[in-house]
């Protein structure tokens, strides 16, 4: 025990014995001295691979076992303290590395019950009661390179070639993470990174489509409509008594910057990116099942978890009340419905008004959006009316993203207070129910204003004469006259950028950085006696630990990588830049994460997982759920399906030309409520009549401003490309999935090879053992069987008791000898003894 600053701390270790029987206990698998060569790829095949690992080799980190090219895989067993002749145990004290021993050692300190007391197992418990402060493995030394490369430690090698900047172009090394930190943090970054290599096809082909949409900008005849002057097509005013009349021409410009994103190439890459999501889950299951090959997981079995320690005192304090009224001791009990329903109501019912909360801030920016663009209309400064959209839209959007930034951190707090209300038993049932929740709020939060955009905005302003107003007088905003798609590249690609550079760079770079500097100023507080102590003595390994931030989970990480996921997918067919973001955005995310992991937070406790668990489905569920958001995106949010039905459906020439003045309603301006009219008008003449978007009967009409009969057949063409689009994509998803199988053939190959092999390992030393039993027995009859065989059992005893020693070791062939009883004649001569 060691105390400085009034803070103790214990150091423990695990000896051989104790490791040995716990790995045994445990089921860990290691390395074996049986090995196999693997199979060399010939012909095409092997001349690509050789091929690819050449050009990989530059993008390769420097660690020492990821750069040897031996092919021979040794094959793992389940530790076994009978079989130690099996395993290639040159030193006890390196035979299990360092996160093993770590994670042997958590298990105890679970495990093991007070002494002074039945009602408090495990040092998670302790913790909760204030016994402990924290408990935690220590890092391998400082992470800093102080001598030669080939002497670097784990740690220093993941700082040097993991967690810097300068290494962004490099492959991560995998197996050193999972060597270093467990299984479970080893498979986030694997994931992490499979998902950012994916996204560089992606961020190619939405590159080429936004400069598709770039180079046919000048010949699109729509815009070419919309911007010739001579076309003179006088619109309605924008809003009522302040608001003149205006040229459609002079919106030229975001018709122009709408078709970057609103063309024909969108739709394929709508198309791309969902057949995108469904590669990348297939990818990573292919991926995920080679690691789990290599990290001997494949046959890991579910552990059982002990309950969590908020669990074990509410059960306490049950079993005290049932005592006390039946006044005898109740046995071991579990919690029911019962005992949950308070907190399943409080759930419902928070959930239920943290959605009411969102919504009410959606709302609210709406409102801002309605009042200000009628405030600046109403202003005498021509520049200031002229940019009302567009000041409207970027600071709404800034506010908006202020505001999701704000709940995200408040729902984030309440999900895991919630969840603490529902007393989950274990702690994977937590963590999925705090992963459910969060994530629930958190996409709320993050996609209801742009789903706003998306498919509500504008829909219900209602037409000149029959406007739809809130709020004592103002009219319910509509959409730019590019569409509402360019609206919603703008929200989406603000909050996007905003929320990556903002909550997932600066917030974890600097509240780490604002927590230490805390820390520190507290203990420039604390007793200057213990103050001079601690000056006096250098700071040890468990010092410099206990000063990092302590390891809260992987759940915000994930959790703020599959928010990203949905950036990319759902609303892709509106922002086909948004998987380039994405990338550059996880780029300096994984060094990011590689350098908070290696340099500022404590080590984790070493879990094993095979592997990422609930966020598999959530991802499944979001890939499933793009589809038909981008269904509806492209049918109802851009103009392609009116431009596809008016080609061949209304054009003389079966070209665009005239697709604006189909696309424009007459209204004549004597149907104008009284006070809705511009109360004063620059235009020389009178205005008869104005024109609006959308499809209705003119004045003229015996149904004047009735929805015409294009404005049907536009809507049933809207749904038929849902429904047919959703269907394709769905088909050739399924087709993808069941063309590519889960598991790799040559892994597959791998695992029949390997069991077979040790199959017959095992059956060639049983074999040895009954020929050694049978020579044993029927040596010369049995008088001579057994002077022959005591000699020869204390020669195996003497070599079982030297098997795990350092230096040369025979190998081992005694066993108990009771097992193989019924097969042996029986003489009362004989004494069946285990060795």
């Amino acid at each position: 025990m060691h105390k400085t600053q009034g803070t103790s701390f214990i150091r423990l270790h695990a000896p051989w014995q104790v490791l040995s029987r716990e790995a045994e206990f445990l089921k860990i698998k290691v390395p074996t001295i049986k090995s196999y060569e693997l199979k060399e790829e010939r012909g095409f095949s092997g001349v690509m691979s050789a091929l690819g690992r050449k050009i990989n080799q530059p993008f390769q980190p420097k660690v020492p076992h990821l750069n040897s090219n031996s092919r021979t895989k040794f094959l793992s067993h389940s530790f076994s303290r009978d079989k130690l002749h099996l395993y290639n145990i040159l030193q006890k004290d390196t035979f299990f590395d360092n996160a093993t021993r770590s994670r042997i050692v958590y298990e105890i300190l679970r495990r093991t019950s007070c002494t002074r007391t039945c009602q408090t197992t495990g040092i998670t418990t302790l913790i909760a009661k204030g016994v402990y402060d924290c408990a935690f493995p220590l890092h391998d030394g400082d992470f800093k390179t102080t001598g030669e490369e080939e002497q670097r430690n784990d740690r220093q090698l993941l700082h040097d070639e993991w967690a810097r900047y300068r290494a962004f172009y490099k492959y991560q090394p995998v197996d050193l993470i999972r060597k270093y930190f467990g299984e479970k943090i080893g498979l986030y970054f694997a994931w992490l990174g499979v998902y950012t290599q994916l996204l560089i096809p992606a961020s190619i082909v939405g590159v080429i489509v936004f400069f598709y949409g770039y180079a046919t900008m000048e010949t699109n005849v729509p815009s070419m409509e919309m911007c010739d002057r001579r076309q003179n097509f006088t619109m309605c005013p924008l809003c009522d008594g302040a608001c003149d009349y205006w040229h459609l021409s002079t919106a030229c410009d975001t018709s122009r910057a709408s078709h970057l994103f609103d063309n024909p190439a969108t739709v394929f890459f709508a198309v791309f990116m969902s057949l995108w999501a469904a590669l990348f889950m297939e990818h990573w299951k292919r991926r995920q099942i080679s690691l789990n090959h290599s990290w001997d997981l494949m046959a890991l079995e579910e552990e059982e978890e002990h309950p969590r320690p908020q669990y074990e005192s509410t059960l306490i304090q049950k079993r005290q009340r049932r005592s006390k009224r039946q006044k005898t001791e109740s046995g071991p009990g579990k919690l029911t419905w019962r005992d949950r329903l308070p907190g399943y109501i409080i759930n419902i019912s928070s959930i239920l008004f943290m959605f009411g909360l969102t919504f009410s801030a959606v709302f609210g920016i709406i409102v801002y959006r309605i009042t200000t663009s009628a405030i600046m209309a109403m202003s005498p400064d021509p520049e200031t009316k002229s940019n009302v959209r567009v000041t409207v839209t970027a600071t709404a959007v800034i506010i908006n993203l202020l505001v999701i930034l704000i709940l995200d951190e408040i729902y984030g707090a309440i999900a895991v207070w919630l969840t603490e209300l529902e007393i989950p038993k274990t702690e994977k049932e937590f963590e999925e129910r705090l992963i459910l929740k969060a994530f629930l709020l958190k996409f709320m939060n993050a996609y209801a204003p742009i789903f706003y955009v998306a498919f509500f905005k504008g829909r219900f302003a209602g037409r000149p004469g029959d406007y739809v107003y809130v709020f004592n007088g103002y009219r319910m905003e509509e959409c730019a006259p590019g569409g509402c798609l360019i609206e919603l590249c703008i929200q989406l690609s603000i909050i996007m950028l905003g929320k990556q550079l903002i909550q997932n760079n600066i917030f974890e770079i600097g509240v780490p950085k604002l927590k230490k500097l805390y820390r520190t100023l507290k203990e420039r507080g604390a007793d200057p006696k213990d103050t001079d102590n601690q000056q006096a003595r250098e700071p040890q390994r468990w010092d410099l630990d206990y000063d990092l931030e302590p390891f809260e989970g992987l759940a915000p990480e994930y959790m703020e990588m599959i928010i990203q996921f949905g950036f990319v997918s759902l609303f892709v067919a509106s922002f086909p830049l948004a998987p380039l973001f994405a990338l550059l955005n996880n780029i300096i995310e994984i060094r990011l994460d590689a350098k908070k992991f290696v340099t500022e937070l404590r080590r984790p406790d070493a879990v094993r997982a095979k592997d990422i668990g609930i966020w598999y489905n959530i991802l499944g569920g979001i890939g499933k759920f793009s589809v038909i958001i981008n269904a509806f995106v492209i049918s109802f949010t851009s103009d392609f399906i009116p431009r596809l039905v008016y080609q061949y459906m209304y054009s003389e020439t079966g070209t665009m030309h005239g697709f604006i003045d189909h696309t424009l309603s007459y209204f004549n301006v004597s149907n104008f409520k009284p006070g809705s009219a511009p109360n004063a008008s620059q235009y020389d003449r009178e205005v008869l009549l104005c024109r609006y978007k959308d499809y209705r009967e003119p004045p003229w009409s015996p149904e004047a401003y009735q929805f015409s009969k294009q404005y049907w057949s536009v809507l049933a063409a809207r749904l038929g490309f849902v429904i047919l689009f959703q269907n394709l994509v769905m088909f050739l998803s399924m087709l993808v999935d069941w063309m590519i199988p889960d598991m790799p053939k040559n892994i597959s190959e791998r695992l029949k090879k390997e069991k077979t092999m040790m199959v017959d390992v095992f059956l060639r030393e049983e074999k040895e053992k009954i020929q050694l039993i049978h020579s044993l027995f029927t040596k010369d009859g049995a008088g001579k069987a057994q002077g022959d065989a005591r000699p020869l059992l204390q020669q195996q005893r003497q070599q079982a008791q030297n098997s795990g020693d350092g230096g040369p070791r025979t190998r081992c062939r005694a066993a108990s000898f009771s097992q193989f009883s019924r097969q042996t004649p029986q003489s009362p001569s004989v004494r069946h003894t285990a060795v």
